[in-house]
């Protein structure tokens, strides 16, 4: 796999600093200052995203650039940090201008987590379920994975609703990952209670089970809250 998708997430989370940074602007909480001297090659555009009349940016747990190179999917907890019984759509998929062109979602993802494009241009989203009461507020629904159309059309749904432990998936996912080949690789596990999911899964194409490793720990295997995950060109997997 080439640096292309990593690069890409990388330039989004820049592009989109914004996102974390306008709400507090907005505030009026003075700028945070770098702790280091090294020049800065990025330039924040304040209110570059801009949401429909009336709806407000809630909590965005992540950004990918699409196939097209420029515009900008991102998922955003329904102007709170749940989309629990929120009527809004959770994806959002802006144009290179900061334009709303496409979103959906709603009633289907409670936290989403993470979001990535695969080289079909299909867009995958991880329901963490773990932030704002999400869970309690809609038991029996979350920590699932989904892959969704460019269009929204949803086309596949990995994981148990409601979550499950080992062996079966998921409980709180972080990330996804779709390499080249069409293997879909998951993060899973977003607490730090002893005993809770620490590991990462691989699908095949189609979606079936190929492969489990790691667990909760600080030893060779062993992970804390895998969040994000990355393929370089030698495909070699990283486990942030």
């Amino acid at each position: 796999m080439s640096h292309a998708p990593c690069l890409r997430r990388c330039s989004a989370l820049a592009a989109l600093a914004l996102l974390a940074t306008w709400p507090a602007a907005a505030r009026g909480q003075a700028a945070v200052q770098p702790t280091n001297d090294h020049p800065n090659p990025y330039r924040t555009i304040e209110g570059w995203a801009r949401m429909p009349e009336g709806r407000a940016w809630g909590s965005t747990s992540a950004v990918e650039i699409d196939k097209d190179g420029v515009s900008i999917w991102v998922a955003e907890r329904c102007g709170a940090n749940s989309c629990a019984n929120s009527p809004l759509d959770p994806v959002l998929l802006f144009d290179e201008n900061g334009t709303l062109v496409r979103s959906f979602g709603a009633g289907l993802l409670l936290s989403p987590h993470g979001i990535g494009v695969d080289p079909d241009g299909n867009v995958w989203v991880t329901d963490c379920a773990c932030t704002g009461g999400s869970a309690e507020a809609a038991p029996g629904k979350g920590h699932q994975v989904y892959k969704f159309s460019p269009d929204g059309k949803l086309l596949m749904t990995l994981g148990k609703a409601g979550g499950a432990r080992e062996p079966e998936y998921f409980y709180q996912p972080n990330d996804v990952l779709v390499a080249p080949n069409g293997d879909i690789y998951v993060a899973d596990g977003h607490s730090s209670r002893e005993g809770a999911n620490a590991r990462i899964l691989k699908f095949a194409k189609d979606g079936s089970l190929l492969a489990s490793w790691g667990k909760k720990g600080n030893g060779p295997g062993e992970f804390d809250q895998p969040h994000a995950l990355a393929v370089d060109s030698r495909g070699r997997l990283f486990v942030g």
